[in-house]
């Protein structure tokens, strides 16, 4: 029997995240000829405009049918040859998924297991590269947002242990739940490949793979050894220039994805990541004041402004909150991964997102743990959430009236 649920199912998992109705919109449209003189209209000047999301001037743009996993397996094998050394932190279910990806396709593999809360740490990747004296690092990898425990590394830190140790290696970033709603600099923090997906904050269905690579990248895959075919590089670079692709190309998707730039640019970058900012830290005042339970963060410096992994109490399950709230409040919540299932669960805080909406998140987890035995006081969570938006939000709301009220000569 068919379940009905009244009014709107609520996701609040950290991807796939909401879909706007510009770009559900945009997505529905006929089939058309790939190969029609019209389609560079579309594609060059889409790539100009991922490339301003990504904040590079200099970098080429890929797009593939696929996920950030596709991204992932395209910038290692176009980049890389057998054998060569790769260093890797591993604090989370996708650094785990990276890591192990560099080992599957013949790579050597110096995978650090740091504890799960924390991220990439500059000081020791400056030490690392410090003493690898003979550059056998070839590449070293960031996941900039991990998303099973809630962690952002920062990427420019690391970028600075890379100079302060004169080390050549490429630079790697993960940015599947970071790129497009937290601020990322491809060219000043010299990343050479930074992979994302469109499902998170570029607001489009699961489906396609999001890269940006630098010259340095595309200098190294002149000399990569490693087998490659449909994820190449070389087949797109001889098509992307007249606008076309080696394959058939999914053009819903792009013409989505035309819609998100124009929404993200319509916003302006700055005003994005500074409303995922500001979200997020009403949910964690929620989580830290309101129900004074922890993050699976372990500190501030690596706190994440697209999701947050919540502890519940020694002795709760963490499973059991997931399934009242799916069930009873129509709310999807994020489950805790391999290493920290049962004992986190998580709320996304991304992509087409506002102050109301996360405020219902707020509200349905709050209800659920009560449910679930969780000894949290009701109403505290958005209490705290509520009035740090209300100050925060009261600023930029007297600009407006302000705006508002002028007068064109």
């Amino acid at each position: 029997m068919t379940r009905t649920h009244p009014g709107r199912f609520h996701i609040a998992i950290p991807g796939p995240t909401n879909i706007p109705e510009r770009i559900l919109n945009a997505m529905h449209i006929s089939s058309e000829d790939q190969r029609n003189p019209e389609i560079p209209n579309l594609t060059i000047p889409l790539y100009k405009d991922v490339k301003k999301v990504f904040k590079s001037e200099n970098g080429t743009v890929f797009l593939f049918p696929g996920s950030g996993t596709g991204a992932w397996e395209s910038a290692i094998i176009n980049t890389m040859s057998p054998n060569e050394k790769v260093l890797i932190y591993r604090y989370g279910q996708f650094s785990h998924l990276w890591a192990d990806m560099f080992k599957r396709l013949g790579l050597d593999t110096e995978m650090v297991e740091r504890e799960w809360g924390t991220g990439t740490p500059p000081d020791e990747v400056e030490k690392t590269l410090k003493n690898d004296t003979h550059h056998e690092i070839k590449v070293v990898c960031v996941t900039q947002n991990e998303t099973a425990t809630g962690v952002t590394s920062n990427v420019e830190d690391i970028r600075k242990a890379m100079d302060a140790a004169n080390h050549p290696a490429l630079l790697f970033v993960d940015g599947v739940s970071s790129i497009a709603s937290i601020d990322f600099r491809m060219d000043e923090w010299k990343v050479d490949c930074a992979i994302s997906g469109s499902q998170k904050g570029f607001m489009l269905p699961s489906g396609m793979a999001i890269m940006c690579v630098s010259e340095k990248a595309l200098a190294a895959h002149k000399k990569a050894q490693l087998k490659r075919c449909y994820y190449s590089w070389e087949d797109q670079i001889a098509t992307n220039k007249d606008g076309y692709f080696p394959y058939t190309p999914q053009i819903p998707m792009l013409r989505a994805l035309q819609e998100s730039c124009n929404m993200l640019f319509e916003e302006g970058l700055e005003n994005v990541f500074n409303r995922h900012h500001r979200i997020a830290e009403g949910v964690r005042k929620a989580i830290l004041e309101g129900w004074e339970l922890n993050l699976c963060a372990k500190d501030r410096y690596w706190y994440s402004d697209t999701v947050s992994a919540i502890v519940v109490p020694e002795g709760k399950d963490a499973k059991e909150v997931l399934s009242t709230a799916f069930n009873k409040y129509h709310l999807s919540l994020g489950a805790g991964l391999t290493q920290v299932a049962g004992k986190v669960f998580r709320i996304g805080h991304l992509g087409d997102l506002n102050e109301l909406q996360a405020s219902a998140f707020i509200n349905g987890a709050e209800m659920a743990m009560i449910d679930s035995g969780i000894n949290v006081k009701p109403g505290s969570g958005i209490a705290a959430a509520s009035e740090y938006w209300r100050e925060s939000l009261n600023t930029n709301y007297e600009k407006f009236k302000d705006n508002r009220n002028t007068k064109v000569a």
